[in-house]
């Protein structure tokens, strides 16, 4: 972004003249700071911002040093529309509103990285970040450590199969990764579980998910291994691939980032993506977002997105009056209070929210 980039963006906010991607950034950060009086920039407010603004760009500072001499809230605004530019908000959409603000009393938080691990026994662990500890199940070692990893004792060993479960509720999403006995890594979306064998002695690795799940598997040919949900069965081929499986999701759908993979039957290329009947092309991106700690939204319906803020905010959703049918798109940080997801949704379309404790409403 170049320095008079800058300042047309801080021009068109002054004197009314600005997209709507303008509009809806501005007015979610100022109704942040609960400002009630109209803010006016001055040619010289502007050009002194700008340098500011260009400065904290260019040395990738946390704060603007440099901003002198002008109403508290003239910084304010400047800080907030600068993080806004560099922060990926990019909303887009073909038909503009008038925003309207959500007002929540009582926010709600976003989701938090906590997982339980259930034992053959019965025994469940709260794993949460930080945590370290060391346990055997037979001739297998499980270490916590900024990972769950399972270590495979004696190959030879003939004991008896055990078989644990890692899971996640609405509202969690696995801290690290399970790291299964042949080395390949498994994360977890929130809502989700995987149950796995403490070693893989048999002709085939099988693992059972529900949710969703993002895997990275070590190639074995002589012992495939293979993924099993409802209605799918998927078997690694030397790959990177997210399987979305939830209950309350249209299909179950397998999307392939690196390698290869067959889904009942058919076989998948990297970028593609199956329902388990039909294969597409699609922006992994998409579909992987969670796992970096985004959500991601292309073209989705407005019932889509809120499948997915259900399970994170673990929040009720009810709807009121003829919803909108046009799609969202929308990169945005999980990491966010609930609010602040939809006043960025309410500003990109005709659909507007209430909040009622774990309750979202969605309004016409």
């Amino acid at each position: 972004m170049q320095q008079k980039d800058i300042k047309a963006i801080l021009e068109k906010v002054q004197s009314g003249n600005y997209t709507p991607e303008d509009e809806a950034a501005a007015k979610y950060w100022l109704h942040q700071l609960n400002q009630k009086e109209p803010i006016t920039f001055t040619e010289s407010d502007l050009d002194e911002i700008s340098q500011d603004m260009w400065l904290h760009i260019h040395e990738k500072q946390q704060q603007i040093h440099k901003v002198k001499r002008l109403w508290p809230r003239i910084a304010a605004a400047a800080s907030i529309l600068l993080f806004v530019s560099i922060s990926g908000y990019f909303i887009w959409h073909k038909n503009t509103i008038a925003p309207t603000m959500v007002i929540a009393k009582n926010d709600i938080p976003p989701g938090h990285s906590q997982a339980t691990l259930t034992l053959a026994n019965g025994q469940k662990i709260l794993l949460t970040k930080g945590l370290y500890r060391n346990l055997t199940q037979g001739a297998t070692a499980i270490k916590i450590n900024n990972g769950i990893t399972y270590t495979t004792g004696l190959k030879d060993d003939v004991g008896p199969i055990s078989f644990n479960t890692l899971s996640t509720t609405n509202g969690e999403q696995s801290p690290y990764p399970l790291i299964l006995p042949d080395g390949s890594k498994v994360w977890l979306n929130a809502q989700s579980s995987i149950t796995f064998p403490t070693k893989f002695n048999g002709k085939e690795r099988i693992v059972k998910i529900t949710g969703e799940a993002l895997f990275e598997v070590s190639h074995n040919a002589k012992q495939p291994f293979k993924v099993q949900t409802q209605k799918q069965t998927i078997e690694d081929i030397g790959t990177i691939f997210n399987v979305n499986a939830y209950a309350d999701e249209p299909a179950t759908k397998t999307t392939l980032v690196a390698g290869k993979v067959k889904v009942n039957d058919m076989l998948l290329e990297p970028g593609q993506q199956t329902d388990g009947n039909h294969i597409k092309t699609v922006n992994t991106k998409r579909y992987t977002a969670w796992k970096s700690g985004d959500f991601y939204f292309e073209d989705d319906s407005i019932q889509t997105v809120m499948r997915q803020l259900s399970r994170w905010y673990n929040i009720e959703i009810s709807y009121k009056g003829n919803i909108p049918t046009d799609g969202f798109n929308a990169q945005i940080s999980r990491s966010k209070n609930i609010s602040a997801i939809l006043h960025i949704l309410e500003n990109t379309k005709g659909v507007h929210f209430k909040i009622e404790g774990r309750r979202i409403t969605v309004i016409e």
